[in-house]
C-alpha cells in the first residue's frame, strides 16, 4: 500500500510542487490544506500515515497545529517544512511533536527519506540544522517552556497578523470580551506590555514571521 500523506503548506506553487515530488515517489497525497485549522479537519477525517506541515501558516502556524496533531491523531508522524535553520525553530519543533525537520531548500533531496525514516520510528533533521539540535544538547539550555494555553497562542499569532480585537473574536466565534481577557492574560504572564514587543515574541517562538 502506498504512504498516505497530508499536506499543509500555504503558497500554492510550493504545495503543487511537492505533491508532484511525492507522487512521483510512489506516494498518495490525501488531503492538502492551506491553513493549519484545515489541516487538522482533514487529519481527523483522514487519518495520515504522515503530515507534512509548513511552520509559517496563517491562523495557526505549523507549531501549533503539530502540537495539537500529536493529542488528536497521534499515530500520525508530523515531518516539518520549513526555510528557518535557526535553533529556537528546531527546539520548538521537536518539542511540538515533530519528528522530521526538513529545509524547503532540501527539499528535494531530503523529503522522501525523511517521511521513510518517520515511519520506521526514527527523527530525520535536514543536515544544515543537525548543529543546531547538538549544539543545544551540548549547551544544556534548552527553550524555556511556553507559558501560554494553546488557545493564547492562537491569539498571539493572529495579533501579530494585524487582525484587530473584533475579528479574532468572529474568527474564533468568541466574544470580544473574551478576547480581550485572553489578550490580557497571555500580556500579563509574558510580562509584554506593548503590541511591538508582543509581535517579537511571536516571532521568536515560531508563530508566525516578520
Amino acid at each position: 500500500m502506498p504512504i498516505r500523506l497530508l499536506l499543509a503548506e500555504d503558497h500554492v506553487l510550493v504545495r503543487q510542487g511537492l505533491r508532484a515530488l511525492l507522487e512521483q515517489a510512489g506516494m498518495v497525497v490525501i488531503g492538502e490544506a492551506s491553513d493549519g485549522a484545515e489541516a487538522l479537519r482533514l487529519a481527523h477525517t483522514h487519518q495520515p500515515e504522515v503530515a507534512l506541515l509548513d511552520i509559517v501558516m496563517p491562523h495557526l502556524n505549523g507549531l501549533e497545529t503539530a502540537r495539537r496533531l500529536r493529542e488528536a491523531v497521534p499515530q500520525t508522524k508530523i515531518i516539518v517544512l520549513t526555510m528557518h535553520t535557526e535553533e529556537p525553530y528546531v527546539l520548538e519543533a521537536l518539542q511540538a511533536g515533530a519528528v522530521g525537520y526538513v529545509l524547503k531548500t532540501q527539499a528535494a533531496v531530503d523529503i522522501v527519506q525523511a517521511i521513510h525514516t518517520a515511519l520506521q520510528g526514527a527523527v530525520y533533521l535536514s543536515p544544515r540544522v543537525t548543529h543546531a539540535v547538538v549544539r543545544a544538547y551540548l549547551s544544556g539550555a534548552p527553550l524555556p517552556p511556553d507559558p501560554l494555553t494553546p488557545r493564547e497562542r492562537e491569539i498571539v499569532q493572529r495579533i501579530a497578523e494585524g487582525q484587530t480585537t473584533k475579528e479574532i473574536a468572529a474568527h474564533l466565534g468568541l466574544s470580544v470580551k473574551t478576547v480581550e481577557s485572553h489578550r490580557i492574560n497571555l500580556m500579563r504572564k509574558l510580562d509584554i506590555h506593548e503590541t511591538a514587543t508582543l509581535v517579537r515574541y511571536a516571532i521568536r517562538r515560531g508563530l508566525t514571521v516578520a
